[in-house]
């Protein structure tokens, strides 16, 4: 195996990783901006703007995920079945947390009723990027699969 082809490989490993920090910080940046308070229009449309981006960017990354990375794994790795479905019900999960979250953004809810939303997502989320890092890191770091990887773990 060439450097080229090593470093192509290990990159699937490298992106997830990035990708979670990103989707970690977009909740952070997320969850302090609805903390300021900063009452007005002009705080309410970025804490619409911030919440529609990390649901968009967090939706994104599961559905790359389950179209193109978890079928690649399950024809490299049969044994990850079982985890791969896990992972994808706690994509489902999280799907339907984010559209709670959608729906009281859109309506308006008050800070605290967001900051729960927030919450319940922050700890699925969590939990399941550490499991997801825990099981397939290894795995990525040998994964031939020639994608994009904005295609593969989401546009973020």
């Amino acid at each position: 195996m060439t450097e080229r082809e090593t470093t192509r490989l290990v990159a699937w490993s490298q992106e997830l990783r990035q990708v979670h920090h990103r989707l970690r910080e977009a909740l952070s940046v997320t969850r302090a901006s609805l903390a300021d308070g900063t009452p007005g229009e002009a705080a309410t449309r970025d804490l619409l703007l911030y919440c529609h981006g990390f649901c968009a960017a967090l939706d994104g990354h599961h559905q790359g995920e389950d179209r193109t990375l978890f079928p690649a794994i399950a024809a490299a790795h049969p044994e990850l079945r079982g985890v791969l479905r896990s992972l994808e019900q706690d994509h489902s999960m999280i799907a339907h947390l984010l559209g709670g979250l959608r729906a009281a953004v859109d309506r308006a809810a008050p800070p605290e009723d967001l900051d729960h939303h927030l919450e319940g997502i922050a700890a699925i989320m969590e939990n399941h990027f550490r499991y997801e890092e825990r099981q397939l890191l290894t795995v990525l770091e040998t994964l031939e699969l020639a994608a994009e990887p904005g295609q593969v773990l989401g546009p973020i």
